[in-house]
């Protein structure tokens, strides 16, 4: 393979796992406030995104691949909430270990990798607009 079809393929690969992750992103926020359904019930536990990378034996690109979707293991905070349905005997209730801030930057860092593929797609599909035209010309 060439090396601008072998950029486009390492491109795609970033662009698909990218999107991967600001599903999941989107996902944790979109749960950063849900509660269990009965008493003392663990609410939502984030979920992370770790990404490996793989030989691509054809083109000899190092692909990007999500590796793993996991639990975030950290511990759920309590807030005292006597009269929700989820409040433990005590009156607390276990908030989702979902932190806004960290989920805001993933966010601004999975869009600006998203970016960056898809700009070199963008850079591979003219350079090969260009070589056509050069083969073209008398």
């Amino acid at each position: 393979m060439d090396a601008l079809t072998t950029s486009l393929k390492i491109a795609a690969s970033g662009l698909g796992a990218q999107s991967e992750r600001l599903r999941i992103v989107s996902e944790n926020l979109a749960n950063a406030q849900s509660t269990g359904n009965f008493p003392g019930a663990d609410p939502y536990q984030r979920k992370t995104v770790s990404f490996v990378s793989e030989l691509d034996r054809i083109s000899g690109g190092s692909l990007v691949e999500v590796g793993a979707i996991d639990r975030d293991r950290s511990a759920f905070p309590l807030e005292f909430q006597p009269g929700n349905i989820a409040a433990d005997e005590n009156g607390y209730v276990k908030l989702p270990n979902v932190n806004v801030l960290i989920e805001m930057a993933d966010m601004t860092e999975a869009n600006r990798s998203y970016e960056a593929n898809l700009q070199v797609i963008r850079q591979a599909r003219d350079l090969i607009s260009m070589t056509i035209d050069l083969m073209r010309t008398p």
